[in-house]
């Protein structure tokens, strides 16, 4: 198969699953299942990616190595994020998105789950480009895997700490601010991007490896500029403005660097 014709699949992948995504919102009214089904069909596009065969390129065992990843990372936050969302309940950031958009809801809905599809083609991609690697395993490979676990682990500690301390009802009110989550504002954002930086690095010494940079440069700019913090704040602020206007002044928004006091 042509590299061209295995991208267009992949597109196809997350164009089918973020429209399927658009149904049940609809349906159900329940938009935090958009990422969880981000989440998945881009671990599908991924491993599709890393091993479909491309012409004239044979299957190595970095080929798996890379499906291996993005796998266990879809897997792992679709999950979390399914657990999430199951209970039920709108999430806050499209239940904002709809009230903005009014009466063009559905149809800006569907723009912006297409947007997403395009983020997810590009994650692909990346990891494509990283698979294709045609040079023997190496040191590069095992500080890529080394990047990848510390990232996993450390975003799933974030998520484990915030899910903790939701639950206690003393915290009703309150700002997490425990953990990972006293270094960082979004530490579990933090190692969503570092986790993507996994594929340059395994991808290094090979001229279309540079492709894989794509990946940490368009997951910074969602995560922080985007998508991730800026409409999450938005609603910290309205929902306990006293309590996170403190934790803003303590807290960095996005590395995990203790401010001057």
């Amino acid at each position: 198969m042509s590299v061209v014709l295995l991208i267009v699949i992949v597109a196809l992948i997350m164009v089918v699953a973020m429209t399927i995504a658009w149904q049940i919102v609809l349906r159900t009214g329940q938009s935090g299942f958009t990422d969880v089904i981000w989440s998945y069909a881009t671990g599908v596009a991924g491993v599709a990616a890393a091993l479909v065969p491309i012409e004239g390129v044979p299957t190595s065992a970095r080929n798996w190595l890379v499906a291996a990843l993005v796998a266990v990372w879809s897997i792992r936050l679709g999950t979390h994020i399914l657990s999430r969302t199951h209970p039920g309940g709108d999430d806050p950031r499209y239940a904002a998105k709809k009230a903005e958009w009014g009466d063009d809801y559905r149809t800006q809905l569907f723009i912006f789950l297409q947007i997403q599809a395009g983020a997810g083609l590009v994650l692909a991609v990346a990891v494509l480009a990283a698979a294709s690697n045609p040079l023997p395993l190496g040191l590069f490979d095992l500080l890529g895997i080394l990047v990848a676990i510390v990232a996993i682990v450390g975003e799933s500690i974030a998520d484990n700490q915030l899910a903790a301390f939701r639950k206690d009802p003393a915290n009703k009110g309150k700002v997490c601010d425990v953990g990972l989550w006293s270094l960082s504002r979004h530490p579990n954002y933090f190692f969503e991007w570092f986790y993507w930086l996994a594929y340059p690095i395994i991808g290094l010494g090979y001229g279309w490896g540079i492709v894989a940079l794509a990946a940490p440069v368009l997951m910074y700019w969602l995560l922080v500029h985007a998508s991730g913090i800026p409409p999450l704040e938005a609603h910290m602020e309205r929902s306990r403005p006293e309590a996170f206007a403190a934790y803003k002044r303590r807290v960095r928004a996005f590395w995990p660097i203790p401010k001057r006091t």
